[in-house]
């Protein structure tokens, strides 16, 4: 059965009942049970392409990004690009002041096509091959997340001029969500542990090696993450991690990245991210944090990904 054939049978039903935090903002049903978003008819858009078919509700995509702007005044917000891109998606992205977060050579080519700048993309993932690096230098990526000690040489060798690096760092926050998507945990594959020595280890290695330039610190708790404390708890952790290396190897890191993950509804009845709450909480965490070490506080960077395009289509 496609798309097509189903819609109609459940028109009756989606004119009486519709779940907003569901659909895009502008889904409307009518009186004969046509589903519209953007005005454009859902059955109609099955019918001439076939299914599956993905549909963008930019107007929907614009109010999200804008509400995390609104609700986090200078902070960073880098769109996640693994959650969806395409060339449209990047110059949105762009055109609406975010910064973007790349996991690999392709998606960083796919940016750099749309005009997306290569200074506000940001390049994660733990297996960055030379490729990956060698085109993310290309397009003048303004950070590098390294993920692994391993890592550090590489980056340092492939880079044609000094490159700025964040290191990944593992806050031993469970986050709440399933196990297969927990990786602010020890346990896991992701990021420098603060409990084994490695993320010290990493700042060392970092600092002596001339063609890299420690910028800050990031860390991510995994996805579909809906509990505000945390990031509240994450941030701690960052914070107390930021005023070590201040005491131990004298210098102040400017940016403190503290991921996405932001869990989005996928069934009726499922709450959405409370953005307002986390805006409420987690820069404050941080300010209070860096007052009583003695430090400044460092610009923030969120990377909200489905948060901004679950409901696409």
């Amino acid at each position: 059965m496609t798309l097509s054939d189903l819609i109609p049978s459940l028109r009756p039903t989606l004119a009486c009942r519709l779940d907003r935090g569901l659909w895009p903002e502008t889904t409307r049903t009518t009186c004969t049970g046509q589903l519209l978003v953007g005005g454009v008819d859902l059955a109609e858009l099955a019918g001439r392409f076939g299914t599956p078919v993905l549909a963008v509700d930019v107007t929907d995509i614009r109010s999200r990004c804008r509400a995390y702007r609104a609700a986090l005044p200078g902070v960073e917000i880098a769109y996640a690009a693994k959650a969806f891109l395409c060339r449209a998606m990047a110059r949105l992205a762009d055109q609406e002041g975010l910064a973007l977060d790349v996991c690999s050579g392709g998606e960083v080519a796919v940016a750099a096509a749309a005009g997306f700048p290569g200074a506000r993309m940001v390049l994660h993932g733990n297996v960055k091959t030379d490729e990956d690096l060698k085109t993310a230098f290309a397009a003048g990526v303004g950070r590098i997340v390294v993920d692994a000690l391993d890592e550090i040489a590489t980056i340092a060798a492939l880079a044609p001029t000094r490159q700025r690096v964040l290191l990944r760092v593992v806050p031993a926050v469970d986050a709440g969500t399933h196990a297969g998507l927990t990786t602010g945990t020890e346990d896991q594959k992701f990021g420098l542990s603060v409990a084994t020595g490695a993320a010290a280890e990493a700042v060392r290695r970092v600092l002596a090696r001339p063609e890299l330039e420690l910028v800050g610190l990031h860390c991510h708790l995994g996805s579909q993450v809906r509990h505000v404390r945390t990031y509240v708890e994450a941030a701690e952790r960052m914070v107390a991690f930021l005023a070590q290396v201040g005491r131990e190897y004298g210098v102040r890191l400017p940016e403190l990245d503290l991921g996405g993950g932001h869990a989005v509804p996928y069934a009726e009845g499922e709450p959405a991210f409370d953005l307002a709450g986390f805006a409420r909480s987690v820069p404050a965490t941080v300010a209070a944090g860096c007052r009583a070490a003695g430090m400044p506080v460092p610009r923030l960077t969120v990377e909200p990904g489905r948060a901004l395009v679950a409901r696409a289509g």
